[in-house]
This record gives structure tokens, sequence and C-alpha cells, in this order.
């Protein structure tokens, strides 16, 4: 069975998907970051791991055949297909924090990335602090040499896609960036599309 839901623009979204069902993620109108937060769905201290991610694929990006690896080293979702070619594990999530820090005071009152997770998380029993390093897809964050990085237009463009392999039960939770300060969203955000697919 399958199970398809638009998550519109600036929203939050969760689900468990269980092992061996695929979640593909479809950038409806293009160049909209999807902040994204996975955790074993019977253990949630068992969560995505940025640091272990990128040490073992050797690459600050992801694409077709990356393993999503747990804070235990364990694998909790494989890419089977991206459309992108290039998503983002270094960029975080935006938060009021951050926005002022970058955009200045008066963006405090703006809708961010860290506001949606907490919400949708809290539906699950998580808090702040079960909040960790994110992946950003459909987002283009290139580093330089010298290590410089910066936020800039997408690759992605309209109905583009990826999908991810569950390779326990997990927990995913999503948060359609509503971010209008960098051109992550092209500065209008716009809805995503989820969909479960069954176990093949």
């Amino acid at each position: 069975m399958t199970t398809t839901t638009v998550v519109p623009a600036r929203a939050a979204w969760s689900a468990v998907v269980r092992a061996g069902e695929t979640l593909t993620i479809t950038d409806l109108h293009g160049n909209q970051a999807v902040d994204f937060l996975v955790y074993d769905a019977h253990d949630t201290a068992v969560r995505y791991s940025a640091p272990d991610t990128v040490h073992a694929q050797g690459s600050l990006f992801l694409t077709a055949h990356s393993v999503l690896l747990s804070n235990e080293h364990t694998p909790l979702m494989t890419v089977t297909a991206d459309e992108v070619g290039r998503h983002d594990t270094v960029g975080g999530a935006c938060s009021k924090e951050s926005n002022t820090l970058r955009y200045g005071h008066h963006t405090w009152s703006q809708h961010a990335c860290v506001d949606n997770f907490l919400a949708e998380g809290a539906k699950h029993g998580l808090g702040k602090r079960d909040l960790v390093s994110n992946v950003n897809w459909f987002m283009n964050v290139p580093v330089e040499p010298d290590g410089t990085l910066g936020i800039v237009d997408g690759l992605s463009a309209p109905g583009r896609k990826l999908t991810l392999r569950a390779e326990r039960d997990v927990l995913v939770l999503v948060s359609n960036c509503p971010q209008i300060n960098n051109p992550c969203n092209g500065f209008a955000p716009t809805a995503v599309e989820m969909t479960i697919g069954a176990a093949g």
C-alpha cells in the first residue's frame, strides 16, 4: 500500500517508515529545501549522525547509495534513487537565533525549521535535546577549498525526487523549510510531496 501526503510550504510532517518500506520526497515546484531527521522508531536515542554518515562515505554530500548512519554507526536509511545528485549535510536547520545572527533582529518573529522540528517532535515525545544536525534534501551548500561555505541556488527542479529505503523501523521528522532570507527555497517556500511505498 502506498500513501502520499503533500506537505504545504513552511509546514512540518512526520511518519514511521517500516523496515523495507520506501520514502520518496518530491520537490514539486523546484528549489525547495527539505530539512530531515530520522530516528530508530523503537529507541529514539538512536538517531541520525552526521559525523558517522560523512565519515563512512567520505563525502559531505549525499546522493544515490548514501547510507544514513546512526550515532551507533548502524544504518537507518539508504538513498536508493536520486534525481538531483547532491544534498547537504552541514547547513543545519534555520532557527530564530541563526536568522537574527545572519539576517538581522527584524527576522526574529519568522517561523523556522527548529520550530517545526520541536512542534512535530513533541508528538513523538521528542524535545530540544533530541534535535541533532540534520540532512537538507535539495539544498545546495558548496564547500570551497578554504572551508568557506554558503547557501546558494538549489540544483533541483520541479518534479525531481529522491527515494530512501528504511533499513529498520524509523521515525522521520521533516520541516519543509520556511526560510525566506536566502536562496535555499528561491526566497518563496513551496509544497513538497512525501510518498511511503510498500516493502519490496
